[in-house]
């Protein structure tokens, strides 16, 4: 395997602007040595990962990444600005830029460059190492570790490794330690007058003349103050790395053993639980959930974001020790909700909220899926009179087509009504685990009784999780904590979410949802359309995202207590999310040109997303180039709503996309607004990325070079 960096992949005097432009002057070099096979398609991947989160980082430093099928094995470019460029740090533009690429499916390659690098940056030396460099030569041989940043001689480097195949993230090397009881793999004890400094060749000597007055049993040294510590960010990358290396050197000074445990992108190895019962003191620095923290409890805690972590590691050191002088301790720790077990975005409270929600509708979507498409199936084979069929549990004949259709249509309306209480469950569920279920599924079976609907257990969930989770911060005797899951907390809740919902909520929610019933009932005309196009916005907005789940939970809501506005409403939803894939296939089969060789790909699997309503199929081609993609994909989204809502298609099955057309009505029409729809986004598509071709791009595109690629990134 070749070297990670050479003096070819530096450029010292690197002038480009934007981030964009940094990106391509490196992966330029890139390309020319042989690492990267595809130009274009490497950068959208990189301006993908650059969508996700800014790659900026405190101290003037960016390090764009991302692992990409154009990648031939793991890579790393720098440039250093003279004017900076912005990579969205709070601090200020960069001046030194790293630029990693990874193979696809080599996720532990970059996450081993990504975290030793990180361990690196916190090293003041070697980043001014880097900024007073003269030779691209010893740059690289700076950042490979082949050469050292000013420390005294024999002293090892953090040596950044190119990754073996399957290897995880591991801290930079330091240099050997003596043994330490109760240390785990990977951690770090405090260092031994053996280890914290070079031998004293001396010491000897001057041993061996000192009188002998040291009594035969010298008293046992005092043990060190241990600590624990959790370090985690957003990316699980970079910060996560850098505060655990900056801990780790505070505790060093300190005289204290800092032990991290990393909780990053690739998962986490737990600290040994030995280790964590003899911990003095736990430090938590993150800004996401700590996964498992309740293995901390009963300690003193100092829990603060992972910033503090690396810019003020001596400072929380010091605190935890004061607070474990203090005796204080930390609380016993409630379980991560399930929503938040492997949580990889910030935790705010709108997030938080919709993570919650789509919980319950995740839980939902199974029951109306199986619901609706045996209600869908029976109407097909019996006519929409069937739901007034006798039970088939008193009147059922075996030869009679009429008699299957009655079974299927009641088994149909019994997983329906699991409907809202499933909702209501796991929506508590999502904010309190286990606990939450019972409130949840009680809270949603009121809902039905008083007819409060799908809002009313939306509701109920919501209520039934705030009421747990508040029982939960409630101190109680460690007699009564045995009996608190399975008795106490359910009995409580179940008391007070029913008492809100039946005599509180539960009546304005009800009215609040015959209200909106009617409204979808009496939907005609031009309320209608703008309805239709409002939804199709909504659903080809985000393609998958949070806008796109909340017009599918609107519809497929409507479907608890379905009329023909509802109905339609669905059939509108389904319909403009198969538009974004459709449109993608489309032009890429049109105009193939435009579009990379990866995108031509995933064009051929777009076909089948589409129709099979995955409008997640579009997501590759929306992140290479979202001002082109995403406003063709609504605007054929809208057209798409508003023309299925002018027919008055309809659709009882919230799933399927083209495989349950005999079951929507008006299945001819609503093919054609699919089409109309599909037609609009893949032409703006077309347009939109044939007006920015550049002559050198249009001199790519020769007959004789058949795979020319343009650039998908703006």
């Amino acid at each position: 395997m070749s070297e990670l960096i050479t003096a070819e992949l530096v450029d010292l005097d690197l002038s480009a602007e934007t981030k964009d432009a940094a990106a391509r002057s490196l992966a330029e070099r890139m390309v020319a040595h042989g690492r990267v096979t595809d130009l274009e398609g490497f950068l959208a991947d990189v301006a993908a990962r650059e969508a996700q989160m800014p790659t900026g980082l405190d101290g003037g430093i960016g390090i764009p990444h991302c692992r990409s099928t154009h990648v031939t094995e793991p890579t790393l470019a720098f440039g250093r600005s003279a004017s900076g460029i912005d990579f969205g740090a709070p601090d200020g533009p960069a001046d030194l830029i790293f630029l990693i690429a990874a193979p696809a499916g080599g996720d532990a390659d970059h996450l081993s460059i990504l975290s030793t690098l990180a361990r690196s940056l916190m090293d003041e030396s070697f980043t001014g190492a880097l900024r007073s460099a003269t030779e691209p030569e010893r740059t690289a041989a700076l950042i490979r570790g082949d050469e050292t940043a000013g420390e005294p001689a024999g002293e090892p480097s953090a040596q950044i490794p190119v990754p073996e195949k399957d290897a995880r993230p591991e801290k930079a090397p330091e240099a050997e330690e003596a043994p330490v009881p109760d240390a785990s793999p990977g951690t770090t004890a405090a260092p031994t007058e053996a280890t914290a400094a070079p031998a004293d060749t001396t010491a000897p000597a001057a041993a061996a003349e000192a009188p002998s007055e040291v009594p035969a049993e010298a008293a046992p040294a005092a043990a060190p103050f241990r600590i624990v510590a959790i370090t985690s960010c957003p990316t699980g990358i970079a910060h996560t790395y850098m505060a655990a290396e900056s801990l780790e050197k505070a505790g060093q000074a300190a005289g204290v053993e800092v032990s991290v445990e990393t909780q990053g992108s690739a998962g986490f190895e737990r600290l040994d639980p030995q280790l964590v019962r003899d911990a003095d003191g736990v430090i938590f620095a993150h800004d996401v959930e700590v996964r498992e923290k309740e293995r901390f409890a009963g300690k003193p805690t100092v829990d603060v974001g992972v910033k503090a972590g690396i810019n003020r590691p001596a400072e929380l050191i010091a605190e935890v020790r004061q607070k474990a002088e203090r005796g204080e301790v930390s609380g016993p720790a409630r379980a991560a909700a399930p929503m938040d077990k492997d949580a990889e975005t910030g935790d705010g409270f709108a997030t938080r909220l919709r993570k919650w929600l789509m919980t319950g509708v995740s839980y939902m979507v199974p029951f109306v899926a199986a619901g609706g498409l045996l209600i869908a199936l029976a109407f097909a084979i019996g006519g929409y009179t069937i739901n007034k069929a006798p039970s088939v549990a008193e009147h059922f004949v075996w030869t009679d087509s009429t008699s299957w259709a009655a079974l299927l249509f009641q088994i149909g309306s019994v997983a329906f009504g699991f409907l809202v209480p499933v909702l209501a469950g796991f929506i508590a569920y999502g904010m309190a685990d286990r606990p939450g279920l019972v409130p949840g599924f009680v809270g949603g079976a009121i809902a039905l009784t008083i007819n409060a609907g799908f809002l009313g257990g939306l509701i109920a969930g919501l209520i039934a999780g705030a009421v747990v989770m508040t029982i939960q911060r409630v101190a109680i005797p460690p007699v009564l904590r045995g009996i608190m899951p399975v008795v106490v907390i359910p009995l409580i809740s179940s008391a007070i979410v029913g008492f809100l919902m039946f005599l509180v909520v539960g009546k304005p929610i009800a009215a609040l949802q015959k209200g909106l019933t009617d409204w979808l009932s009496g939907l005609t005309g031009a309320n209608a359309i703008i309805l239709g196009a409002l939804l199709g916005l909504m659903m080809c907005f985000d393609l998958g995202g949070p806008l796109n789940k909340v017009a599918y939970a609107f519809a497929v809501g409507g479907l608890a207590n379905p009329n023909e506005g509802s109905l339609k409403v669905m059939a509108a939803v389904m319909a403009a999310g198969m538009v974004p894939p459709l449109a993608m296939a489309l032009a890429t089969t049109v105009r193939g040109r435009l579009f990379t060789k990866a995108e031509r790909e995933n064009g051929k699997a777009a076909w089948v997303l589409g129709a099979s309503f995955i409008t997640e199929g579009a997501i590759p081609f929306a992140a290479a180039d979202p001002l082109r993609v995403i406003p063709s994909a609504m605007a054929g989204g809208a057209v798409t709503g508003a023309l299925s809502m002018m027919f008055g298609c309809t659709l009882r099955a919230p799933h399927g996309g083209i495989f349950v057309v005999p079951l929507i009505g008006q299945p001819f029409l609503y093919l054609l607004a699919i089409a109309a729809g599909t037609g609009v986004s893949a032409a703006l598509v077309i347009l939109l990325k044939g007006l920015r071709r550049t002559p050198h791009t249009r001199a790519a595109d020769s007959p004789a070079d058949g795979e020319a690629e343009v650039t998908v990134a703006a």
